[in-house]
């Protein structure tokens, strides 16, 4: 907002805000008094009338000093030690100061004279008063808390979080906090002091799309295909103007938005919400059924039928009320919540549905799916296995101890044996040959070398052999960018001295963690022995079926070929025509894959003529 210098940025799928704010720039509207559309974000001054009116909570700081007691002398007597702090002890005073208090009467001086204007009063003595707190409700010892709708959360300032990680940690914990748009509040955070100070206000989450709306968004007449810009000259995007991200998703079509996992690596939530909304079964089959008669290329096979999780489909919070006054960030770790419904009955109507549809021959569901949900419902995982499984599906356990497991918020590596157990039962039942894909993910926050040996040692023990493995790499928002930046865990209060987390720094350690995803590699094998044997874990090391790896090195050239079969194939190099000056440099443009430069020199071509390389030489 602040380097971008724009009036309004609206963040998620935004379809609500962006009708709002049209037809109110439409009313001429002035953009800087739209300060109230949920999914915005905006900048206003300090001191702006405009942002006068809301209820502010200080979240600027963690771990504030309180009242420092000096040491008690001990030497002193509880009168003396009460004139050093500026007040007196009644007890003792009282003996001192009012000997007419014998015998067990007092004397009323106080009461005699009273009203006697002779006597004079002193003026800093005051009655005491005392009043109802407004933030009780009377009768009642429940907090009464500020309007949400009315009440602003301020963050540590820019300049604090960029300077001090645990501010850091703690601004990412709040803006997880805030993300249900039932009782998330506004958020503001200061930008520059003096006359450049300004304060960044991000309004509170978009209301969730209802079905019906969904339906509408979807139902728009899309292209379902890129800007023409990218095409050849045929206005095709097949050969050297194809686009590989393109390619994956042609004939895909997405279900639903938003997720309620809350995996600590990944933003979706942020991003889509985290209340599921679902289009109807039959705007997704309409949608099968455009595809089928418009889109060019069609086969007969819908690549995907799914979304951020293939299997969230219609699935939410029991009710209503509980899930607008939630806080929680996952509705699935620990473990599935008990509001939670899991019936996949909606999705497998929907499936066969599908199916039924004339010139269709398969459905597929490739996007990655939430086990520990499937396993409710062992009809669904029939149903799944034997009809829309390639060969392969995708799953995440991401790792198989509980350490960096509860920094991930993800589910123990019991419910994948689960799943897996149901995936080849069913399989042989269908009379197919079928796989999981698990996928990994290295080095996360919270991993320590001992977990990625033990990982190491359930790969082997269980024949996976990982191929595509993936490094953790800090993207923007998710909890665990804040838990490597800050080693602090945001998933718990933050304080100086809160719960730290092992972050996985450096290139050495970082290879390791790696090297044991693919431990099959004999690339790998010099550091990881050199690993194991500075944990001690010699025994890992021999030439026999329960060891990880042999004491031998094979002579390698440091590259490994996949068992698998590549996902891209090597294209010859074709001399272009003159015809096509796209493929040819040209000065003040800069070519890509999508405006038409062919593939690089990759060896597959023709081999080149002795002339050609004694000219190189």
């Amino acid at each position: 907002m602040v380097d971008a210098k724009c009036d309004l940025l609206l963040y998620g799928n935004a379809e609500r805000a962006i009708v709002e704010i049209a037809h109110r720039l439409a009313a001429n509207e002035p953009v800087a008094q739209i300060t109230d559309v949920r999914g915005t974000a905006f900048v206003r001054r300090p001191d702006d009338e405009t942002g006068k009116g809301w209820f502010e909570i200080d979240s600027t700081s963690v771990d504030e000093v309180g009242r420092v007691e000096a040491h008690v002398n001990p030497y002193m007597t509880t009168s003396e030690q009460a004139a050093e702090q500026g007040s007196t002890c009644s007890k003792e005073d009282a003996a001192v100061f009012a000997p007419e208090k014998i015998a067990g009467q007092a004397m009323p001086a106080v009461i005699e004279g009273q009203n006697d204007p002779k006597i004079e009063v002193n003026p800093a003595i005051k009655p005491l008063t005392f009043v109802l707190n407004p933030m009780l409700p009377s009768g009642s010892g429940k907090l009464r808390v500020p309007p949400r709708d009315r009440s602003v959360i301020r963050l540590p300032s820019y300049e604090q979080v960029k300077s001090d990680p645990v501010l850091y940690a703690h601004a990412n914990r709040v803006l997880h906090l805030e993300t249900n748009p039932g009782n998330a509040r506004a958020l503001v955070q200061a930008h520059g002091e003096g006359v450049t100070a300004r304060d960044v206000w991000i309004t509170a989450p978009p209301i969730p799309l209802t079905t019906a709306e969904m339906d509408f968004v979807f139902d728009l007449p899309y292209a379902r295909s890129p800007h023409p810009i990218y095409a050849d000259e045929n206005g095709s995007h097949d050969g050297v103007t194809k686009i590989p991200a393109w390619e994956m998703i042609r004939f895909s079509i997405n279900i639903m938005r938003g997720c309620f996992g809350g995996c600590t690596f990944c933003s979706i939530t942020e991003h889509e919400g985290r209340i599921i909304q679902s289009r109807s079964e039959d705007s997704v089959i309409k949608e099968i059924e455009d595809i089928r008669d418009k889109v060019k290329g069609f086969t007969g096979t819908i690549s995907d039928l799914g979304g951020p999780t293939a299997n969230m489909y219609r699935l939410g919070c029991r009710s209503p009320e509980i899930e607008a006054a939630c806080r929680k960030p996952s509705c699935v770790y620990p473990g599935i919540c008990q509001n939670l419904t899991t019936d996949h009955g909606p999705l497998i109507k929907m499936y066969r549905r599908g199916r039924a549809l004339r010139g269709v021959k398969k459905i597929l569901v490739s996007s990655g799916l939430r086990y520990d949900l499937a396993v409710k419902s062992p009809e669904y995982i029939k149903e799944l296995v034997t009809h829309h499984v390639g060969g392969y599906l995708k799953i995440a356990p991401e790792h198989t101890e509980q350490g960096p497991l509860t920094k991930m918020m993800k589910p123990g590596i019991g419910s994948y044996d689960k799943f897996k157990t149901l995936f080849d039962k069913y399989s042989l039942e269908a009379g197919k040959k079928q796989f999981l894909i698990p996928y990994f993910i290295a080095a996360h926050p919270g991993t320590s070398d001992e977990d990625m040996m033990n990982l190491a040692v359930w790969l082997k023990k269980n024949g996976f052999r990982a191929d595509q493995v993936q490094t953790f790499y800090p993207s923007p928002m998710a909890t665990a960018t804040a838990m490597y930046h800050s080693n602090k865990n945001p998933l718990r209060k933050i304080t100086r001295d809160s719960e730290t987390v092992d972050v996985v720094r450096g290139d050495k350690r970082r290879r390791l963690h790696k090297a044991f995803l693919r431990y099959h590699d004999a690339n790998n094998w010099p550091l990881l022995r050199e690993a194991l044997k500075t944990m001690g874990r010699t025994d890992l090391i021999g030439n026999g079926k329960h060891h990880l790896i042999p004491t031998f090195q094979p002579l390698t050239d440091g590259n490994y070929t996949s068992a698998r079969r590549k996902n891209s194939t090597t294209v010859a190099v074709k001399p272009s025509s003159p015809a096509k000056a796209v493929s040819t440099p040209q000065s003040g443009r800069i070519l890509t894959q999508h405006t038409g430069l062919p593939p690089r020199d990759n060896g597959s071509g023709p081999p080149k003529s002795k002339a050609a390389v004694k000219f190189r030489r």
